[in-house]
């Protein structure tokens, strides 16, 4: 069966980014760079490299650089032409060409359903990809694409799922699976941060989403929870009622750069990754652990 094409994401980046403290007091959590990128840049080249050409990003208040980023800068390019510098012109020129941007405010901060909603003029009767800003994946690890082609064989809903640790379930949304094949799983159940007695499996729910738009009514039925927030997994409950919702899962390549231990892991990985820097950056790595001593013993 042939699906309708997905060709849109919604990126929601409206968040505040307070785990970042005071690093992003003056500037978007999603601007910190990762080497040498914003972090949400990473977001969209994973969602171009899918076939998306239609981005939607979240924002809210102090979010312009973000759409700065994506733009042309034409006194900087001439600043670089002036001086010969024509591979990094071509590289500020391409940002404005990757896709189709464009940018819708979440006046109130009331949560990633909420966020979700926003989206729905702008998405329409569509499919669509949900993109959570913070999570940036490897490209050693194409999730979305696998996600995308699993919408295309069932037409349904699909969840980026990942085991994790008994003990840190309750930071994550989380479901009780179904197998159906290698690396897919029929989803039955979703909870929003279980304790870890009460959680159905150890599969967190963790930032990628394939929707139909069927999700958007759910999200118009959802009640507010703690602190008024419109929770997407609740939404997600209710669209299991209607039509099956599946999960896709996988094992590496993603980076959860809201938390700092990860945001300097992605910078050490990605960065070891790269032909122009990785192999210099590999031997500054070795010879620091072998002069601090760090596997003695």
């Amino acid at each position: 069966m042939t699906q309708q094409k997905v060709t849109k994401a919604v990126i929601p980046a409206a968040g505040l980014g307070t785990r970042f403290l005071p690093a992003t007091k003056a500037q978007p959590k999603e601007m910190m760079p990762v080497v040498d990128k914003p972090a949400i840049q990473y977001v969209v080249e994973e969602a171009v490299r899918a076939g998306i050409d239609d981005i939607l990003i979240i924002t809210g208040r102090n979010k312009r650089s973000l759409e700065d980023h994506f733009d042309r800068n034409f006194e900087l390019e001439y600043y670089l032409e002036q001086r010969g510098k024509h591979a990094d012109v071509d590289e500020v020129q391409a940002l404005a060409e990757l896709a189709d941007i464009h940018y819708v405010r979440q006046g109130e901060p009331l949560g990633l359903g909420h966020a979700v909603q926003v989206a729905r003029k702008h998405v329409g009767d569509h499919p669509f990809v949900v993109l959570l800003g913070d999570d940036i994946m490897s490209e050693r690890s194409p999730v979305l694409e696998g996600m995308l082609s699993i919408y295309e064989q069932y037409g349904r809903s699909v969840i980026a799922l990942m085991e994790m640790p008994i003990e840190e379930i309750s930071a994550y949304g989380c479901v009780k699976p179904e197998r159906v094949a290698d690396q897919l799983v029929r989803i039955l159940d979703i909870v929003e941060k279980p304790q870890p007695a009460e959680a159905p499996s150890n599969l967190g729910v963790v930032g990628r989403y394939v929707f139909t738009p069927e999700i958007f009514d759910m999200l118009e039925r959802v009640q507010p929870g703690v602190g008024g927030e419109i929770q997407l997994t609740d939404a997600i409950g209710m669209l299991l009622a209607a039509q099956t919702v599946y999960g896709f899962t996988f094992v590496e390549g993603r980076y959860d750069t809201g938390k700092k231990i990860d945001y300097l892991r992605a910078t050490v990985e990605l960065a070891i990754e790269r032909d122009d820097l990785g192999p210099e950056f590999r031997a500054f790595l070795s010879d620091l652990v072998r002069e601090r001593g760090w596997l003695d013993g």
